[in-house]
Order: structure tokens, then C-alpha cells, then sequence
């Protein structure tokens, strides 16, 4: 299942251009990025409201406020430099 959900407003810097089964395609101050459910598996289980709820935050990176994830837009353009890296809560260690 393919959606496409490009706007007809006036172009923002940081779009949804549309969500399938593999990933969600994203337009960042002019440039696509296709952001696989492998790299970011968090957004897997994500509506189609909270994903399409992105914004600017700041000049270098962008935010889904709903879904609490933020990404430096330079992983984004780079993203062998940024390996996944899973941050845990201090509550996953308490026995």
C-alpha cells in the first residue's frame, strides 16, 4: 500500500511526501529523503496523523512531536555516519 500525501499549500521546509509498507518519504528544505522502516522502526507502528505531524526544530534537524523523535538533518544526508543507537530508560534496568 502506497499513500501519497504531497501538499497543495505553499511548499514547508519539512514535508510528507508519502508513507508505504517499507518507509516514509520526506521533502527537507527542498530535498527528498526516504527514511526505512529499518533505520527508524519506531515509526513502523506510527498513524498516518503523527507521522504527518513534522516540523522544523531548529536549523538543523526536524521533529515528529507527536511521535517524541527527533533527527539532525545531517543524518538524513548521511546517515553511515549515524548508526542507530537505541537509548535506554533507566526503568529497562530495574530488577
Amino acid at each position: 500500500m502506497q499513500t501519497s500525501l504531497k501538499s497543495n499549500t505553499n511548499s514547508t521546509l519539512a514535508d510528507v511526501l508519502m508513507i508505504n509498507d517499507r518507509g516514509i518519504m520526506i521533502s527537507v528544505l527542498g530535498q527528498d529523503y526516504f527514511l526505512s522502516y529499518n533505520r527508524v522502526p519506531w515509526m513502523r507502528d506510527a498513524t498516518i496523523n503523527e507521522v504527518l505531524d513534522i516540523r522544523m526544530s531548529g536549523k538543523n534537524a526536524i521533529e515528529w512531536p507527536k511521535l517524541d523523535v527527533d533527527l539532525e538533518i545531517e543524518s538524513l544526508r548521511h546517515p553511515e555516519r549515524y548508526p542507530l543507537l537505541i537509548k535506554r530508560n533507566e526503568l529497562d534496568y530495574v530488577s
